[in-house]
C-alpha cells in the first residue's frame, strides 16, 4: 500500500445547460458546478463544509463520502454554482410586469418619494423569475468521488516524497550509529590507560607497599565502572530496531502516521540518551546530528496519514 500524505487538493466541475421555464430556447441557461477540495495535517478527520444554500441538503452525502475514504486530516469542502444566461437580456413576462408594476403601485402608496422601478430593476427582476432551481442529486455525487480520487491520488504523490525523504534520512542514522559503535571500546582503552598511568605515578610517590597488581586491578575496576557509564550499545541497537520498524512501516504503507509518531519519539529519547553518556567529543557530535536528523523526520511524520 501507498504512503498517503494527509497534505492535498483538488477541484472538479460539471457543467449543464436547461430551457427556461417559458420554453423560450433563446433564453435557456447554463449552470457550472464546483467542488473544492483541501486537506492539511491533523490528528483526527475533521470535516467542514462550505455550501451554497441550493447544496446544503447533500452535507451528509459528501460527509460520508470522505468518511468513506480518508482517515486523518482537517479537510474543507468549497462548493459553488455558477449560472450563465444564454440571452444578454432576459425577457420579462407580461405577468411578471403585472406583477411589478401593481406591487410598485402599492409600495408608493404608502412612501410617496419612492423612486419608480428602472428597466435595470425590471431585467433583474425578471432573470432572478426566470432562473430555475436544478436538482444536483445526480450530479454532485460522481462528482464528488472525481474530487476525492483526485485528492487521493495528490496524497499519494506527497506520501511518495515523504517517504524517500524518511528512507534516506534513516541511511544517514544508521551511518550515524556505524560511526557512534567503535568509539566506545576506544574511550574504555585510552581510560584504562590513564587510571593505569595516574596509579604508576602514585605507586613512585609512596614506599611501595602497595602491590603493582593491586594498582593493576583497581585500574581495571575503574575503567569498567566508567565503560558502564559511558556504554550506549544499547542505544545503539534500539535505534537501530526503530530504524527497522520505521523502515518496514514506509514500505508497508497505509495508516502508518501515529506509529511513525510513537517511533520518532522514542528514537529522539535514545540519541538523548546517547548524548547525555557522551564522554567524548566525536560522540556528542554524532548524538547532536542524530537529533537534528529525528527533528527532521518529526516534521515530516506530521503530515502522514
Amino acid at each position: 500500500m501507498p504512503v498517503y500524505s494527509m497534505t492535498g487538493y483538488a477541484s472538479a466541475q460539471h457543467s449543464t445547460t436547461s430551457a427556461s421555464p417559458d420554453g423560450d430556447a433563446k433564453n435557456s441557461s447554463s449552470a457550472q458546478l464546483g467542488l473544492e477540495i483541501r486537506a492539511v495535517n491533523s490528528r483526527f478527520l475533521d470535516l467542514s463544509f462550505k455550501l451554497p444554500e441550493d447544496l446544503r441538503q447533500f452535507e451528509p452525502v459528501l460527509r460520508d463520502l470522505l468518511v468513506g475514504r480518508l482517515k486523518r486530516g482537517k479537510v474543507e469542502v468549497r462548493a459553488s454554482i455558477d449560472h450563465t444566461q444564454t440571452s444578454a437580456i432576459p425577457d420579462p413576462s407580461p405577468k411578471l410586469l403585472q406583477r411589478l408594476n401593481a406591487v410598485q403601485d402599492s409600495v408608493k402608496a404608502w412612501l410617496s418619494n419612492a423612486a419608480n422601478l428602472s428597466v435595470a430593476d425590471v431585467i433583474r427582476l425578471s432573470a432572478a423569475e426566470q432562473s430555475d432551481p436544478r436538482d444536483w442529486s445526480e450530479d454532485l455525487p460522481p462528482l464528488a468521488e472525481k474530487a476525492i480520487t483526485a485528492l487521493l491520488d495528490a496524497r499519494r504523490r506527497e506520501g511518495d516524497r515523504l517517504g524517500a525523504m524518511l528512507l534516506e534520512r534513516i541511511a544517514q542514522l544508521r551511518l550515524l550509529a556505524r560511526q557512534a559503535t567503535p568509539l566506545v571500546p576506544q574511550l574504555v582503552a585510552q581510560q584504562r590507560q590513564r587510571f593505569l598511568d595516574r596509579w604508576n605515578e602514585a605507586l613512585g610517590l609512596t614506599d611501595g607497599s602497595t602491590l603493582p597488581e593491586a594498582a593493576q586491578d583497581r585500574a581495571l575496576t575503574e575503567a569498567t565502572a566508567f565503560a558502564i557509564r559511558i556504554d550506549v550499545a544499547e542505544e545503539i541497537t534500539r535505534v537501530d530496531s526503530h530504524l527497522d520498524e520505521i523502515e518496514r512501516l514506509i514500505k508497508k504503507g497505509g495508516e502508518i502516521g501515529k506509529r511513525l509518531d510513537f517511533l520518532i519519539q522514542e528514537l529522539h529519547r535514545e540519541a538523548n540518551t546517547m548524548g547525555s553518556k557522551s564522554a567524548a567529543l566525536e560522540l556528542t557530535h554524532i548524538s547532536v546530528d542524530m537529533k537534528v536528523l529525528i527533528e527532521q523526520m518529526r516534521e515530516q511524520v506530521q503530515n502522514i496519514e
